[in-house]
């Protein structure tokens, strides 16, 4: 905004930024973030903190809200920035709504998950008593910088853990996103995201894949931005995966947990007769060549059945399952029998 610009550059306080970087994503690019404030005069604090699953917790907000009121913020001009994957967006976010009762921040992620789920929306949280994301609240940040550069080192396993999310969202609403996945996902593998010139039978396939990732995600997410609606697509792969995901941490990642429940689901949807037995195998295939796992034995029947219940708790007393009804097409059901779901466990588990 030039206005903003004319302002900030007019003014005689010298500017002052805040930053949160995980301590992985500091190692590696923290001597440039430094020297970026440097260059341009801003003073600021940077925070390098472990930010994981078992970290992501009040105790570690309150560690940010500590640093951020003795660097003494003001909460109209002066941004937090939260530089790492997912974990560190998330509490971040809810360090920046609290503080003030609301510091505007912005989100620049690191890993392909972030890139393509964190990065979109308004949600923040944290883990509390053993509950994925129990704490938390809706703010948005102000901005959030996309930079894919960033994944190029991320562990391969991470870039299939962001394809996770990406899948979900193809196998939702979108075939032409699942063929770029099921044509391209090696590639994209093997080049980390990043665009290579030179590759004519790719295309640019990082480019379209993330930026359909992220189109997608926004018209799902933008008419009901504070979840008023409980049917949403979205939370296709993420009725079973927190359950999943907290029981054996750390052994599962978020997006390999979230395609091992689209796997179990992709096996629901053909037991209802919503899916044909080709469709489901293509499912599974593109699973597998996108290296994501689609089966874990901890995901027993009754850890199934606990996770359906909380659903039941949090979601108005109906399951609000969505389930695919072909490639790329999705709907919502609330009439999945025990019946059916056992059959598919069963077919699942043989399989």
């Amino acid at each position: 905004d030039p206005q903003q610009m004319e302002l900030a550059t007019a003014s005689k306080r010298r500017l002052r930024r805040f930053i949160v970087i995980d301590e992985v994503v500091d190692k590696l690019y923290g001597s440039k973030v430094r020297a970026y404030f440097e260059k341009n005069n801003v003073q600021h604090k940077i925070l390098a903190l472990p930010t994981t699953e078992e970290t992501k917790s009040m105790d570690l907000v309150l560690n940010i809200l500590h640093e951020v009121q003795n660097f003494s913020l003001d909460r109209r001009t002066e941004p937090i920035i939260a530089i790492g994957g997912g974990v560190c967006l998330d509490i971040v976010g809810l360090a920046a709504s609290l503080y003030r009762r609301r510091t505007p921040y912005i989100r620049v992620p690191t890993t392909l998950l972030s890139y393509v789920d964190a990065s979109v929306g308004a949600k923040n949280g944290v883990n509390f008593l053993q509950c994925k994301n129990k704490l938390g609240g809706y703010t948005p940040p102000v901005a959030s910088f996309l930079d894919r550069s960033f994944i190029q080192s991320i562990p391969r396993r991470h870039i299939s853990n962001g394809l996770g999310e990406i899948l979900k969202m193809a196998l939702m609403k979108h075939k032409g996103l699942f063929d770029l996945l099921k044509n391209h996902g090696k590639y994209l593998l093997d080049t980390k995201f990043q665009s290579c010139n030179g590759l004519a039978n790719h295309g640019d396939a990082a480019l379209q894949t993330t930026r359909i990732a992220i189109e997608t995600m926004l018209e799902e997410l933008a008419p009901n931005l504070w979840e008023d609606d409980l049917d949403r697509l979205v939370d296709f792969g993420h009725l079973i995966s927190p359950e999943l995901e907290m029981r054996v941490l750390p052994s599962l990642m978020h997006g390999e947990a979230v395609n091992i429940d689209m796997a179990f689901m992709t096996y629901v949807a053909h037991a209802r007769g919503l899916l044909d037995a080709e469709e489901k195998e293509q499912i599974l295939q593109c699973m597998q060549g996108l290296e994501l796992p689609v089966w874990h034995s901890g995901c027993s029947w009754a850890l199934i059945q606990r996770a359906l219940r909380e659903r039941l708790k949090h979601s108005g007393g109906q399951t609000r399952m969505p389930l695919p009804t072909g490639l790329g097409v999705a709907d919502i059901f609330n009439d999945t029998s025990e019946e059916t779901l056992e059959r598919a466990y069963k077919l699942w588990v043989k399989d």
